[in-house]
């Protein structure tokens, strides 16, 4: 029996959830979007080529069958009464699955992306009668190539939508800008739920740069692949559930950031003014402090971040210019390149201090968020002074020689008092349980007389002898006539 790569596995579990996440979209999307009194469900595959391309590798086994994706399409097509018997087509949403057979058939074979040539005879393989309006969703198991991500496909009444797993987890779903926004999220196979928990995971994953700075709402989309509006939604649900963590909006989306550890009302009241006096005054409220340094301290931390990936480009284009310099021997380009260089390593110099008195700022205040927060969390624990201690610990001590002196006290009477209980006739009968052992111990026994010679090892073991010993006649000397 043949054995398949996890790639097969893997390109079968993208068939399975994309299509049944679409299917059920687009049963929701029948009476809002799509038009049609009637339904009909078509769904065809390509099992007669996968049986082809198995049978030319020499693979018979049909287990290996169902571990395979099948490239199967699901069509809905919408209809509409005519005059009593007939009916015309209003519409149909189709959404397919493409697979390279090959690749998947090989043993550790590599995933090749599906190239614009194998996506273009794919849509006019199911692409329907030009007379309807369309609108196909295609996914690729092991994603497109950038030409075919990025080229336009212009079909005659009919939109396209491409869509391809993450690496991480999700879907990558692209269209052209002239497609709905309700078809692109028709064909997206994961619901508002899902994407809202990989923002989740995303941030606990990032936890650690809450602890000196904050995540952007604009970087979390990038790095998930989603938009920024579900991020938005998905960072204030987040603080929400989570006292310590704070929100704030920014030009760019939100800022999450970790603030006080106790929740308090805040002072909506109070003017901007008020609120910078009440920052910086040695009395008030340490919790209202710690948040809007943490928020200050959270925004230099993400202007920093973005002034390292400058400094990075910078390097980057550095890096190309002196592979040129090395690269041309013309006198007149290498002076060009020099002089390039030079103001590209003054610009980084430049970032470089920037972005070191940045990171003092952000030293600064996380000193001071340190120091506030100690305050909170002492006075958050409202510990006894000195005094109270002190009371305390002699009314301790007195209870313990009291209970001290009851528990002598209880030992002293417990003595003797089963003695006194016990009467004259019950310490008789007390007595006579004593009897059979004391004259057992005082008298032994005939058999015990006999046994308690020690007998010889030759004696001990006659029992295991098939004929008893003759007894032994004692030998006797004759008497001495001197003696008599």
């Amino acid at each position: 029996m043949a054995k398949l790569t996890d790639a097969a596995a893997d390109a079968l579990k993208v068939e399975n959830q994309f299509l049944s996440g679409v299917t059920a979209n687009i049963e929701e999307a029948k009476s809002r979007y799509l038009r049609g009194s009637s339904w009909q469900t078509v769904e065809k595959d390509d099992s007669d080529a996968l049986r082809a391309q198995m049978a030319s590798k020499r693979m018979y086994d049909r287990t290996l069958l169902k571990q395979l994706p099948k490239n199967r399409i699901v069509s809905v097509n919408g209809y509409e009464k005519r005059f009593v018997f007939w009916k015309r087509q209003t519409g149909s949403a189709i959404a397919s699955v493409i697979s390279r057979f090959d690749d998947l058939l090989e043993e550790g074979g590599p995933s090749t992306p599906i190239s614009l040539n194998e996506l273009t005879d794919h849509l006019r393989e199911i692409a329907p009668d030009p007379k309807v309006r369309a609108v196909v969703g295609v996914c690729a198991t092991s994603g497109f190539t950038e030409e075919a991500r990025n080229a336009r496909h212009e079909y005659p009444n009919m939109d396209v939508v491409l869509i391809e797993p993450l690496p991480g987890g999700g879907w990558k779903v692209t269209a052209d800008e002239n497609v709905p926004k309700f078809v692109v999220e028709m064909f997206d196979p994961e619901d508002i739920d899902q994407k809202l928990d990989r923002v989740k995971r995303e941030v606990d994953r990032c936890g650690t740069d809450l602890l000196t700075g904050g995540l952007a709402s604009d970087r979390i989309a990038q790095d998930v692949g989603l938009p920024i509006e579900v991020v938005n939604r998905a960072l204030d649900r987040i603080a929400k559930s989570d006292p310590e963590l704070r929100v704030s909006k920014t030009k760019e989306g939100r800022l999450l950031y970790r603030g006080a550890a106790v929740v308090t009302t805040e002072k909506t009241s109070m003017s901007f003014v008020d609120r910078i006096k009440d920052m910086f005054s040695k009395e008030g409220d340490e919790v209202a402090k710690i948040n809007m340094l943490s928020e200050r301290r959270a925004a230099l931390a993400q202007r920093r971040n973005r002034l390292y990936e400058e400094i990075a480009s910078l390097e980057e284009k550095e890096a190309e210019l002196l592979k040129q310099g090395r690269e041309n021997k013309s006198a007149v380009v290498r002076r060009r390149l020099v002089a390039q260089i030079s103001q590209l390593r003054k610009d980084i110099a430049r970032q470089n201090t920037t972005a070191n008195m940045l990171n003092q700022q952000i030293n600064i205040i996380s000193t001071d968020v340190h120091n506030l927060t100690l305050i909170q969390q002492g006075e958050a624990a409202s510990l006894p002074d000195t005094q109270e201690l002190t009371e305390n610990a002699v009314r301790a001590e007195e209870m313990l020689e009291t209970l001290k002196a009851d528990s002598d006290l209880v030992s002293s009477l417990e003595t003797g008092v089963g003695e006194a209980l016990m009467g004259g006739e019950e310490a008789d009968i007390l007595a006579e349980f004593d009897e059979p052992i004391a004259a057992e111990q005082a008298t032994p026994s005939e058999a015990s007389k006999q046994t308690s010679k020690p007998a010889s090892a030759d004696a001990s073991f006659a029992m295991f002898d098939d004929e008893p010993e003759a007894p032994k006649t004692e030998e006797r000397k004759p008497a001495d006539p001197e003696a008599s």
